[in-house]
């Protein structure tokens, strides 16, 4: 008997199982990577053109400033090794301009000229300027500021230059001036070609 009633109670847990449904929360996902397609030759990209800069006008101020500056030596009355200060080039053309090219450009040539002035170097003049409250910016546009600076470095002239005119071919006009009166000692002017 005992064997029988092993064999119902093997019966009955097999049918048991066998009329059992999975549980709902087994279920069974499959996973699909998708599909892409790419095209043997891709678009041609639009986009827009670069926008045109303007061209900035290059001027060989060496050559240009040269014969102005050779004039200038030849001012009569003005004594060796005199103090000069050399303001920064106002453009009062129509365009940009590089001012400050042009400003080193005619330091240099004054500088290299022989022993007729003594310039006031940039430091100096950087000194100052933030001892008076200029701006390091401040490029000294106007003849007065330019003659009472001067005058606090105790330099004997200014000179004033000035672009004028077509940016593309300026003209410059150049003025020595005595600081202790504001007096024009010299003025020229010429054109950048």
């Amino acid at each position: 008997m005992k064997k029988r009633a092993s064999v119902v109670l093997a019966a009955l847990v097999l049918v048991s199982c066998a009329s059992r449904q999975p549980a709902p929360s087994t279920t069974f996902i499959e996973s699909v990577s998708p599909q892409i397609s790419v095209p043997i030759h891709p678009p041609p990209a639009t986009s827009e053109p670069m926008p045109i800069l303007p061209k900035i006008n290059t001027v060989d101020w060496k050559s240009s400033l040269l014969p102005l500056v050779q004039k200038m030596f030849a001012v009569e009355g003005i004594n060796d090794g005199s103090v000069l200060l050399v303001n920064t080039m106002h453009n009062t053309t129509q365009g940009s301009m590089q001012t400050s090219k042009a400003t080193a450009a005619l330091t240099n040539l004054i500088e290299n000229g022989g022993e007729k002035f003594r310039v006031i170097d940039a430091n100096q003049l950087n000194t100052a300027r933030q001892t008076l409250g200029l701006s390091a910016n401040d490029n000294l546009e106007s003849r007065s500021k330019a003659v009472g600076l001067a005058r606090y470095l105790n330099a004997k002239y200014v000179l004033y230059s000035a672009a004028v005119g077509d940016v593309k071919q300026p003209t410059l006009n150049l003025q020595l001036i005595l600081v202790q009166t504001g007096e024009i000692l010299w003025s020229s002017t010429g054109r950048e070609d």
